[in-house]
């Protein structure tokens, strides 16, 4: 099975300049980790079978079913049905803050192409949305040659825009999906609460399954920044001196009572919530999105 000693520090793969290298690393990590196990495939529960095509894992063709009916049948299981996935990307400029060598923006483009890559080699629909407080960008969910691409070009756009309105894209969103999907949100959620809640509702009244990803800079967690200084929203532009050291314990207590009540929120409609810390390997991510899959099943 995949130990800590497999993952790949994330200060390797943000160290590439291409988009599509870091999600195809990531992916094959992630891949790599599952053929270690001894549990094959994305979930060892069985769903169905469909015709084995040019590209299949030859692994999981039935070679009993073949003998009794002379066809190539592939087993699928349950983290390998097709559906259609909306992922939609915060731009907002509190997302071009990072404390290390990367910004939490490229962590979390680089979360949102590795999940395409990931969707897209399983047959599925993948459509991306980029939004700050507005929506910016909208590729339509698609299952065709091209869309791969499509999508990672589309990731390469940088945050320009200033406030954050989760609710914005999440009604677009909305009044976008036609069909039922899955949605991904990965946004660091630095925005009122009220916003979020009404957003998530409203897709859930769709009847649309939903993985929230909170993305968030290990600085941000603990304040941990040496002596006074200007500090300034990245966001609003107002500035304010102060020093981390004699407001840190209040302000790690308002962070955490922000992140409980947007968990509260999630599970209040069903959604999968998942805290990401910009320093956590990618491929933990993507077994977190799987585990989400199996649940809402």
């Amino acid at each position: 099975m995949t130990t800590a000693a497999d993952l790949m520090d994330p200060r390797v793969v943000m160290a590439l300049r291409s988009l599509e290298m870091r999600a195809r690393l990531v992916v094959d990590g992630f891949r790599t980790g599952l053929n270690k196990s001894p549990r094959h495939g994305f979930s060892v529960e069985f769903s169905e079978y469909r015709p084995y095509t040019q590209g299949d894992d030859p692994r999981f063709l039935d070679w009993k079913l073949y003998a009794r009916t002379d066809r190539s049948y592939i087993r699928l299981f349950e983290d390998e049905t097709n559906l259609r996935c909306y992922i939609a990307l915060d731009i907002s400029r509190s997302m071009a803050f990072g404390s290390g060598e990367y910004t939490k923006h490229d962590y979390a483009r680089t979360m949102a192409a590795s999940l395409a890559w990931l969707l897209n080699r399983q047959g599925d629909a993948v459509g991306l949305t980029l939004f700050d407080q507005h929506v910016q960008s909208v590729v339509p969910a698609r299952y065709r040659p091209g869309q791969l691409r499509r999508l990672l070009v589309t990731l390469e756009h940088l945050p320009t825009g200033t406030d954050t309105q989760p609710a914005v894209a999440l009604e677009d969103l909305a009044q976008r999906l036609h069909k039922r999907g899955l949605v991904i949100l990965i946004s660091d959620m630095l925005a009122p609460i009220g916003q979020i809640a009404d957003g998530l509702r409203l897709l859930r009244g769709c009847q649309h399954d939903l993985v929230v990803f909170q993305v968030l800079d290990p600085a941000e967690m603990q304040l941990t920044f040496d002596g006074p200084g200007l500090f300034e929203d990245l966001e609003s532009g107002q500035q304010i001196y102060s020093d981390p050291e004699k407001v840190r314990s209040a302000y790690v207590q308002k962070l955490s009572a922000h992140n409980q009540t947007i968990h509260r929120a999630c599970d209040a409609v069903g959604a999968a919530f998942r805290q990401v810390i910009t320093d956590e390997p990618l491929e933990l991510v993507l077994g977190e999105f799987l585990q989400a899959r199996r649940q809402r099943r």
